[in-house]
């Protein structure tokens, strides 16, 4: 089975009235103000699966700063899951410094989501107030043994849209501070999973923590792919593709040509997100 855990849907106004959505959502409006960056709907997610041999896909929508619009975006992942039951995997996303933050997840969790994510820290990194913030959610899904998906970015390298300036500090204290949490790092958790080669402390925090594919085309040489499964272990990689930012091919010909095992490709594509997802 292959499971793509990171792709991000949109409701039809929203796909075709952006530029509405724009004042007031600066991150969103520095991601999706360009024509080229494609906005998409459940039917053209489940399209591209066919297409590509997708058995299941982790969808969610966008941290936006409005309650209405991300409980709007909630609720169209809602009716996606209700329409598409054997492809979709919903979860909640909110805007971690909005005051209705938990109780949104809350009550998404308990119309049948199965997690949060992909919750993002744009403009401020992940500080100390961010981790305050997540507090009440993260205690929501330890509770229901739910997974969080987190934003995180390489801290080095060239700048691009939707590039946070969280630091790999930043992103250790984050597993630290929640060690029960089960975590998605997206976008390889910008190369953290290196200093699981030390040998004191690193491997017990990063324990509960896995690291997902997205965007990985655009960022990493496939090579990441061997990397990742010797230091972070075959179990801990998750396939995303941040559909429609890239399409999921792409990935497969780049886990092929960096030699990945039948085996590891396969834990990598969709046994690890079935047990992680249950």
């Amino acid at each position: 089975m292959i499971i793509d855990v990171h792709t991000h849907i949109f409701s039809e106004d929203v796909c075709k009235h952006r530029e509405s959505y724009f004042k007031g959502e600066e991150p969103f409006q520095l991601l999706y103000d360009s024509p080229k960056s494609r906005l998409v709907m459940a039917e053209d997610l489940v399209r591209s699966m066919d297409e590509n041999g997708v058995d299941k896909s982790v969808t969610f929508g966008f941290p936006w700063k409005k309650e209405d619009y991300f409980k709007k975006n909630n609720d169209y992942i809602l009716a996606s899951v209700n329409k598409f039951p054997d492809r979709l995997i919903g979860l909640c996303c909110v805007d971690m410094y909005h005051p209705g933050a938990a109780k949104e997840v809350e009550r998404c969790l308990d119309a049948g989501l199965s997690g949060v994510g992909e919750l993002a820290f744009y403009q401020s990194g992940i500080e100390a107030e961010s981790l305050k913030r997540l507090e009440p959610v993260m205690a929501l899904c330890r509770e229901k043994n739910m997974p969080v998906m987190i934003h995180t970015n390489e801290p080095v390298g060239h700048q691009y849209p939707g590039k946070t300036p969280n630091t790999l500090s930043q992103i250790y204290d984050l597993a630290k501070t929640f060690p029960d949490n089960k975590i998605i790092l997206a976008h390889w958790g910008g190369g953290i999973f290196f200093y699981m080669l030390l040998k004191k402390e690193v491997k017990e925090t990063l324990k509960n923590v896995y690291y997902d594919t997205a965007a990985s085309p655009f960022l990493y040489d496939p090579d990441i792919y061997r990397a990742a499964v010797a230091t972070a272990g075959e179990g801990k990689v998750l396939f995303g593709t941040d559909y429609p930012l890239i399409p999921p091919n792409r990935y497969f010909k780049e886990i092929d040509q960096a030699g990945v095992s039948p085996e590891d490709k396969e834990k990598i594509c969709g046994a690890n997100a079935v047990r992680l997802f249950k």
